[in-house]
């Protein structure tokens, strides 16, 4: 009984909370366009179908009401999303409103106090140890990797090959898992020839646990009550397990080339070693990675070399064998610099490096459908911009998405031009931005160009590329990365 007349005044403290807390920032927010919401839903019900429409519906709106509109996620939440050059300038550049958005909690459980979710001294150290991690001395000794690696998706690939339709995407994403395994981690999962496995599984279901997260009606407060929580956990769980493992394993090697003095193997040659051997090596203050550390930047290490890559790969290979002029130009490069043997490259990096219209089908591939099309920041302070005061603790959505396909900063923004890039070093910086940029850029965005060009250069010379039949439209989702949700389609030819 007495819980019956305690919900109506827990119901009105909640209710006059909220009002204060919109009163209080209506003086910073009156100007801001935006639509209108609706009752206790915001502007959420305009995404009840979910990512699928995300992208339009975003893009809309700020084609509707300008570059810089205030988005209602729930009666009394918003977020600021912005393609303003100046705006986007001031906080990519910015040292201070460094800190995640809100929306980063939901990856805590996977990430925890990685690089991607930490902020204050916990992200500036870290970063500033990994880096070291991404020397491009390092880099070199991960080309064998992707060649390796990379021959084996050519085998999975020439099965399918004289077809009218083959989605790619999946394959692309077990290639891509083996690589950053075998590189964060200095394990071989095998995953392009198991097919699959409980680890993909599970992180594949941790992604969409996030996105169901993002589009949620549900408060966060409330979220442990929910199913979904349950079936977080016992993912998290799988995913924790095989990580743990492998750092047991590689601590376990660490300490026997410890007492050896020495990580030279029996014939002297030095050992390649995985991101993980290099984050036992590191030290902050004296002290090294405690063992949750090493598991979130691990963590943190497959996620973004994983998902995102394989994203940029699928989209590519979609764009390649669709614009049949841009291929039969990549073609040409890679036989002059591969005059005799284009058939069975294994490029170094000395030749990665001459591929630079392979470079720009890259750059435009991200400029088209960048791997994460929006980053969320939250602000430090009050900011006055353009005649308008922002509230400390504002979340900003900045839409790479949207500033890449808008015609005040790239010309016929929806068509592919690998060759606009040709003269865009140091044009505009801060309007593409496919790794992020400034203080919190993306610290293996080398890494993955690299693995890009490798990838590209191997399929474009074993195959030639064309539309599937009948033909596929890509259906974009905004998920934790750019996805299309009907998978990418295309057929192969073996040259």
């Amino acid at each position: 009984m007495w819980i019956v007349l305690l919900l109506p005044i827990v119901a009105y403290i909640f209710i006059q909370i909220a009002i204060c807390r919109v009163k209080s920032q209506s003086k910073y927010l009156r100007n801001v366009p935006g639509k209108r919401p609706f009752l206790i839903f915001g502007n959420l019900l305009d995404f009840l179908p979910g990512s699928i429409v995300f992208l339009d519906n975003l893009m809309g709106y700020l084609k509707t009401y300008g570059d810089t509109i205030l988005f209602h996620d729930g009666s009394f939440s918003w977020i600021l999303l912005s393609i303003d050059y100046e705006f986007n300038e001031f906080l990519y550049s910015s040292s201070v409103h460094i800190a995640k958005s809100d929306q980063y909690q939901f990856f805590h459980g996977w990430f925890g106090q990685g690089l991607l979710t930490s902020s204050g001294s916990t992200w500036r150290n870290h970063r500033k140890v990994i880096t070291h991690s991404f020397h491009f001395s390092i880099l070199l000794q991960f080309i064998d990797v992707f060649d390796s690696v990379g021959d084996n998706l050519v085998k999975k690939l020439e099965s399918e090959a004289g077809k009218d339709s083959v989605e790619i995407s999946q394959l692309i994403s077990l290639y891509a898992l083996d690589v950053i395994c075998e590189a964060a981690m200095g394990v071989k999962i095998q995953a392009l020839e198991a097919g699959n496995s409980e680890y993909v599984k599970s992180i594949k279901e941790m992604c969409n646990i996030v996105v169901d997260r993002v589009f949620s009606f549900i408060s966060p407060r409330l979220y442990k009550l929910t199913w979904t929580y349950y079936r977080e956990k016992t993912v998290l769980k799988s995913i924790h397990k095989h990580v743990e493992a492998v750092i047991s394993k590689r601590i376990e090697e660490y300490s026997q080339k410890a007492e050896k003095g020495s990580q030279a193997d029996e014939f002297g040659a030095k050992k390649r070693l995985a991101f993980l051997d290099m984050l036992l090596e590191a030290r902050i203050d004296g002290k090294p990675f405690s063992r949750k550390e090493l598991r979130d930047e691990v963590n943190t290490f497959m996620f973004e070399g994983h998902d995102t890559t394989s994203s940029a790969l699928s989209f590519a290979l979609f764009l390649i064998a669709t614009h049949p002029e841009v291929q039969d130009k990549l073609f040409k490069e890679q036989t002059k610099i591969f005059p005799s043997g284009w058939k069975n490259v294994r490029p170094s990096h000395k030749q990665l490096m001459k591929m630079k219209y392979l470079d720009l089908v890259i750059k435009e591939t991200l400029r088209l459908f960048p791997s994460v099309p929006f980053y969320g920041r939250k602000l430090a302070h009050d900011v006055e911009f353009k005649g308008i005061l922002y509230p400390k603790g504002l979340t900003v959505g900045l839409f790479p998405y949207g500033c890449h396909r808008s015609p005040k900063y790239f010309p016929e923004p929806e068509k592919f031009i690998p060759e606009r890039f040709e003269n865009w070093s140091g044009k505009l910086p801060y309007a593409y931005t496919p790794f992020s940029a400034g203080p919190r850029n993306c610290i293996g965005q080398k890494f993955a160009v690299l693995e890009m060009l490798a990838t590209l250069s191997k399929i474009v010379c074993k195959f030639k590329l064309a539309p599937a039949k009948p033909e596929h439209k890509i259906e974009l989702a905004a998920e934790t990365i750019l996805i299309s949700k009907n998978g990418v389609k295309i057929s192969l030819e073996k040259r």
